[in-house]
């Protein structure tokens, strides 16, 4: 387990300290609180950005589309 502070991960993550405060208070985030203060373990964020991801749409989905030309 590798934990991490919020600088620590706004900065892998490339977002503001207060998206990361946003996240945690909507429950968007997995964190951990320890003694009060907020770390986050960077395998669990990884998991959780990789989950995030938009999944590609589903060939029968283009299959079924008429062409915009008839």
């Amino acid at each position: 387990m590798n934990l991490v502070s919020i600088k620590e991960l706004s900065d892998f993550l490339k977002v503001k300290p207060s998206t990361i405060y946003s996240w945690v208070h909507s429950g968007t985030i997995p964190f951990i609180k320890l003694n009060g203060l907020l770390r986050f373990d960077i395998g669990e964020i990884t998991k959780w950005v990789e989950n995030s991801k938009p999944k590609p749409p589903r060939l029968r989905l283009l299959l079924k589309k008429q062409p915009i030309w008839t």
